[in-house]
């Protein structure tokens, strides 16, 4: 009897020693150390309520905004916060960095504000189209369409950046500014007046070297002489080598003389659908060779650059203030009662 009773001691023993091993046995291997306290107050990751924002929710948005679609021809009305976030997802690739995507989502936001303040709707129906007249936009099914796999995890990222920033703009003495910006740089931005005319303070030439990094940096395109010389009008085999160039502080064509005739930096690259202005010229076997470095009108802020600027450590308001010279970030919130008025008398 006293045998039976000391297997039970040794049993029960046992069994309470195990219950005791079991959780050092469960949190040792994920922890490297004996320190399971620490493992009790370090909140799990994957209940990061920030890593899954498929929705913005509508508080944030203090007015819609109505999309007049290309295609369809139809109205869509969509809160501000969620709109800016498919402005952001249609202008710039998901992949870019968290800082990259906010800065692009201060930049749409205050687009949409000015836009609104200054009173221009396209219709009695409709604030602004779904192209580049205004924003390129497309809506939830459209993304879903376009990123199949990704689109949570791609949605996901871009909200995040939207929540983040909301209700902010960019401002220059208490308004919104006319918030540019385009693809790649030629390792500068250009002055507004170098390509637009209009002289506009806050949008200045600045370094960008980060852009270097882009797949679109560099680009050629080879256009037959006779198709150049039809399209411009001049001859320009006698006189290619003689050509007369000056160049903007941006480091872009500003005048270029062929013969007799002067165009614009500008206008070469509209009529050729060149990538960029900043492009230098040779004829071979009677072909006319475009070598361009950057893409778009460089005005503004220049996406790879806040991507490469995010990459190196900076934050989105670091950003902007680099690109958009002597300028603010201010809560919308005192355009808010004017846009919402006006968008009553309208809609």
């Amino acid at each position: 009897m006293k045998r039976r009773n000391r297997i039970g001691i040794i049993v029960l023993s046992s069994i309470f020693v195990g219950i005791l091993l079991i959780p050092t046995l469960i949190v040792v291997p994920f922890t490297g150390s004996n320190n399971t306290a620490q493992v009790e107050e370090t909140p799990a990751p994957a209940t990061n309520a920030d890593e899954s924002v498929t929705e913005l929710p509508a508080s944030l948005s203090p007015f819609s905004i109505h999309v007049l679609r290309s295609k369809t021809k139809e109205v869509e009305e969509v809160p501000l916060e969620t709109y800016v976030s498919r402005v952001v997802a249609s202008e710039m690739p998901a992949s870019f960095e968290l800082e990259a995507l906010k800065a692009q989502a201060l930049a749409a936001r205050t687009y949409i504000t000015r836009h609104l303040a200054q009173g221009e709707p396209i219709s009695e129906n409709a604030d602004v189209t779904d192209t580049v007249q205004h924003q390129v936009y497309k809506n939830d099914q459209e993304l879903r369409d376009l990123w199949g796999e990704n689109y949570k995890e791609n949605i996901s990222k871009i909200n995040r950046a939207v929540k983040a920033t909301a209700g902010e703009i960019i401002t220059y003495k208490q308004q919104p500014i006319d918030a540019a910006f385009f693809s790649t740089s030629n390792g500068y931005t250009e002055n507004s007046e170098d390509y637009w005319q209009a002289e506009i303070p806050y949008l200045k030439s600045v370094k960008s070297p980060w852009d270097k990094a882009s797949p679109k940096f560099n680009d050629q395109k080879i256009i037959p002489v006779s198709g150049l010389e039809s399209s411009l009008g001049v001859d320009i085999m006698p006189t290619l080598s003689n050509m007369e160039l000056t160049k903007t502080e941006g480091g872009r064509v500003d005048q270029i003389t062929i013969g007799s005739e002067t165009f614009s930096g500008r206008q070469i690259r509209e009529e050729f659908n060149l990538q960029s202005s900043d492009f230098t010229m040779e004829v071979k076997n009677n072909h006319v060779i475009f070598t361009t470095q950057g893409y778009g009108h460089g005005v503004g802020m220049s996406q790879y650059g806040a991507n490469g600027m995010a990459k190196a450590g900076k934050t989105y308001k670091e950003i902007i203030h680099h690109y958009y010279q002597n300028t603010e970030i201010s809560p919308m919130s005192k355009q808010t009662a004017a846009i919402t008025t006006a968008k009553q008398t309208v809609n």
